[in-house]
């Protein structure tokens, strides 16, 4: 199928703040790079465990916290300025529902943007409180900062995952965010591997920087996803008004960013529902990306638009979403499921330097071991181009984006770089230009 060209709408370039020191995590995050060395067990600890943080829709005023208690009681997080201690704030929480444990939430507003908190969760009533954990709150505008895109961990988790895990923790300590590209864990109603998940993170990482996360095909079971998703990951609140698209589609802003998560699960909806389920999230993308006051787009969801795999397509998301990612000039779509990794753009949008292009990248990218041969075939049949695929390859990116300008490069544990580019915006409009090694 040839390619068709969209028309896009560019957005002018926005002036950065000027930078602020980026959070380093210390002994908080030399704690995070240790993993269980095997499943944890499927009953929940007395005190509270996999503690996270889920953005909100304005992290520089707002957190929510999600955590696990084996207890059913009353919970609170406390939280205080960093510079503060002493100033603790009691904000009550609410039991949302169970999995081998009582899951809770609470969400802290009127927070200082740019601030560093310190906090703890536990019982209103006294005792079980789980350790001082940290975040930072974002700036209320523009700032540099990074974050970290992985793709499907699934299998083997703590002994095939963890290590590329544990060496992305090690390479961006000051990782802002975490974005999960989908199939987090391969049963997805398995707490043993939700268990492997968390230990493979640890909980001073996904305790200290919100994670980005969108779900994959395996934490679906027909056409229900797991009990864990909402418990774990409820986003943002904002997303379609959809029933079957809850805690699954939002969007949250991030210094300069709008990080938009969407769910590309359609398989798994239900067979009279497909099409809503598509166009429901067509209608609600255009609205958030017209309404954007950021200079950046990331977007992410599991199913890539165009298949990494030579056995795979996924017409229907290509069909749906392309033409408004090409429109409103996203920035980068993260994708997984393919099991190998890849990047591209459409053929449209080359340039005359071979090193260029304008418009959107879409990647795929996979973290765990299991793994999959890579064609581009389904690239070249729907009107795009690779411009770099690697099969066997366990990767983890780290994304920078300082004012006009956004580096993003994909390693192996061992370092090895995969893949590397920038963009940049200014008054000659955007240019993706290829960094390879």
């Amino acid at each position: 199928m040839a390619g068709s060209p969209f028309p896009r709408t560019s957005r002018a370039p926005r002036t950065s703040r000027a930078p602020r020191a980026a959070l380093h995590r210390g002994a908080a995050v030399a704690a995070a790079l240790t993993f269980a060395a095997a499943a944890a067990p499927a009953q929940a600890a007395s005190a509270p465990e996999r503690t996270t943080l889920s953005p909100t829709a304005d992290p520089s005023t707002s957190q929510t916290v999600t955590w696990r208690a084996a207890d059913d009681y009353a919970p609170v997080l406390e939280i205080a300025p960093a510079s503060a201690p002493d100033q603790v704030r009691r904000v009550e929480g609410e039991r949302t529902g169970s999995t081998d444990g009582v899951h809770y939430r609470a969400t802290a507003d009127g927070l200082e943007p740019g601030t560093d908190y310190r906090y703890r969760v536990g019982s209103a009533e006294g005792g079980a409180f789980g350790d001082w954990l940290a975040f930072e709150t974002a700036a209320d505008g523009p700032d540099p900062f990074r974050f970290l895109y992985f793709g499907d961990v699934q299998n083997d988790i703590t002994g095939g995952a963890a290590p590329t895990i544990e060496a992305a923790l090690a390479d961006a300590p000051d990782a802002e965010l975490a974005v999960h590209a989908g199939d987090l864990v391969n049963s997805g109603g398995s707490d043993a591997e939700w268990g492997e998940w968390f230990g493979a993170f640890g909980q001073d990482a996904t305790g200290s920087m919100n994670q980005v996360t969108a779900p994959g095909n395996h934490e679906y079971s027909g056409w229900s996803i797991t009990d864990h998703w909402g418990l774990q990951f409820p986003g943002a609140g904002n997303g379609p008004d959809d029933d079957d698209l809850e805690d699954t589609v939002y969007y949250t802003d991030h210094q300069g960013v709008r990080f938009v998560v969407l769910n590309s699960n359609y398989r798994n909806a239900p067979w009279f529902d497909t099409k809503d389920w598509l166009e429901d999230q067509q209608y609600w993308l255009r609205g958030v990306l017209e309404d954007n006051p950021n200079p950046w787009t990331v977007v992410t969801f599991h199913h890539p638009v165009f298949s990494n795999s030579p056995t795979r397509d996924n017409g229907r998301l290509r069909d749906m979403w392309l033409e408004v990612f090409e429109e409103y000039d996203v920035d980068l779509v993260l994708q997984g499921h393919d099991h190998g990794y890849g990047r591209g753009n459409l053929v449209d949008n080359r340039t005359g330097d071979p090193d260029v292009q304008t418009g959107p990248v879409y990647a795929v990218a996979v973290t765990g071991p299991k793994m999959y041969g890579v064609s581009d075939a389904n690239w070249t049949d729907n009107g795009a181009e690779a411009r770099v695929q690697r099969e066997e390859a366990q990767t983890y990116q780290i994304v920078e984006v300082d004012g006009s300008r956004l580096d993003y490069v994909s390693k192996t544990r061992e370092g090895e770089i995969v893949d590397r580019f920038h963009i940049t915006k200014g008054g000659d409009g955007k240019r993706v230009t290829d960094d390879l090694p």
